[in-house]
Parts: structure tokens; sequence; C-alpha cells
């Protein structure tokens, strides 16, 4: 049975690893984001940056997947694109080559469109030569990744 929220909505309960793997019930899991989140984009880009630093592309994906939820439509896809940034790292970390590549990819073209005016510092150019290089040639799941969210 799935769990469900006091409405009634399914969540998943189970504890998750750092890689959002779900872990059984009762392990020690790694804290998710929170359902709710809702941070302004200067904030949310603090947060990502911060949890890719520490490794955690999945949590990453999280922070940025609220921004793109409720982003105005011009910059809806951009946001798209760097959670699925997140995404595709996180899948290069599980050993998942070729789901890393395909969603790299497609976030690299989602993204490349702002790179004539992108808002909120973020390094648009950076972001989309590195999703790129990543999707050609991945690394292996024990390299992790850096990646800049925003221009120095």
């Amino acid at each position: 049975m799935r769990d469900r929220d006091e409405t009634g909505r399914p969540r998943n309960a189970r504890p998750r690893d750092a890689y959002g793997r779900p872990l059984p019930h009762g392990a020690a899991g790694v804290p998710t984001m929170p359902d709710d989140l809702d941070l302004p984009p200067a904030e949310a880009l603090v947060e990502a940056q911060r949890l890719l630093d520490e490794d955690r592309p999945f949590h990453a994906h999280e922070v940025l997947e609220a921004v793109w939820k409720g982003a105005p439509e011009p910059e809806r896809e951009l946001w798209r694109g760097l959670a699925q940034v997140a995404v595709g790292i996180t899948h290069l970390r599980r050993g998942n080559l070729r789901g890393a590549q395909a969603l790299l990819s497609r976030a690299a073209d989602r993204i490349e469109p702002y790179a004539s005016a992108p808002p909120h510092r973020i390094d648009v150019d950076g972001v989309v030569r590195q999703a790129r290089a990543l999707a050609e040639q991945p690394e292996g799941p024990q390299a992790p990744v850096k990646l800049r969210l925003t221009a120095p």
C-alpha cells in the first residue's frame, strides 16, 4: 500500500539515500526537501548550489523543481532545464549513464535559449557547456560533478 499524506495524496514516506533512492522503511536516510518548498530564485540558486557542492544533486533537483513549478511563464523552461541538469547528474551518480546523457542533452537544449539574457545571474553558457560535455562523455558514478549555477 502506498503512503499517503493527511489529505489522501500519495506520498513516499520511505527514507532516501543521498542520491534520492528509496531505502527500506526504518532505515536512516538523508532528509529530502519539503513538498511545499517555496524559495525566491536567488535563494533557490544558493541552496541548489550548496546541495550540488555537497554532492547531493537529487536534493538540488528538488529545490530547482520547486522554482520551476512556480516560475513565471517566460522563465519556466529555464528552471525546468536546471532541474533536469541536476537529475542528469543524479543519474550519473547512480550509474545510469544512458539516462544521464538523455536528460543532460535535453536540459542543455532547454536552457540554451536563455543565453542572450540570463536572469538571476545564472551562468547559462557555463551550465549548457558542462551539461553537453557530460552528455558527450559522462563520468563514471564515482566521480562527483562540479557545476556552477551562477556567474562569479
